[in-house]
């Protein structure tokens, strides 16, 4: 573990969206590693959180790390609040999302939801909260999108640009992913 990025997760209360997913559990795992206070596991999957969370919690009781599974959707701005509020999240690692590009070209209404105004929902209540930080996970396909779900990601993307801009007080940063061994992605 390299020192700088442990010193800026560790004693934190960190959260991250969609969390059973294929990059969204991966990046959990790394995260234990950094000595956080907690860690919230956020899934709108009920299978997907129970599977990732049973995963995790020997290795985060290794660790002295609190693990929290918290099923709900980063669509839903209420239930994004009250747990940012009740847990007291000071890092949001936002990699909830859509992309199965097959299936995000059949259902692209259900892709922008959930790409683009998820992470709305998401930056502006990390805006809110007492937060410091909201990472969203992007991918190489919103460099020059020639699909929806590539489309979706950009979109993601302005809006975390703009969220910097609107709430300088915070951080807003993004990272963008290419493809991923075992995701279930593209």
């Amino acid at each position: 573990v390299l020192p700088e990025i442990a010193k800026n997760y560790s004693d934190k209360v960190l959260m991250v969206t969609g969390a059973g997913g294929s990059i969204g559990s991966e990046l959990c795992r790394q995260l234990l590693r950094f000595g956080p206070k907690k860690l919230i596991l956020f899934e709108c999957g009920e299978y997907a959180l129970y599977s990732i969370h049973r995963e995790l919690r020997p290795l985060a009781e290794r660790n002295d790390v609190l693990l929290e599974a918290v099923l709900g959707s980063v669509t839903d701005r209420g239930r994004v609040e009250v747990v940012l509020l009740r847990y007291g999240v000071t890092v949001v690692f936002h990699a909830a999302a859509y992309k199965h590009l097959p299936i995000v070209e059949e259902n692209e209404t259900e892709g922008a939801s959930n790409n683009v105004i998820g992470t709305r929902v998401m930056g502006e209540a990390v805006a809110a909260s007492n937060a410091e930080s909201f990472v969203l996970v992007s991918t190489d396909k919103a460099v020059r999108p020639t699909n929806v779900m590539g489309a979706t990601k950009r979109l993601a993307e302005l809006v975390t640009q703009d969220l910097q801009k609107r709430y300088p007080e915070k951080t807003f940063s993004m990272v963008r992913f290419g493809n991923v061994l075992g995701s279930s992605g593209s």
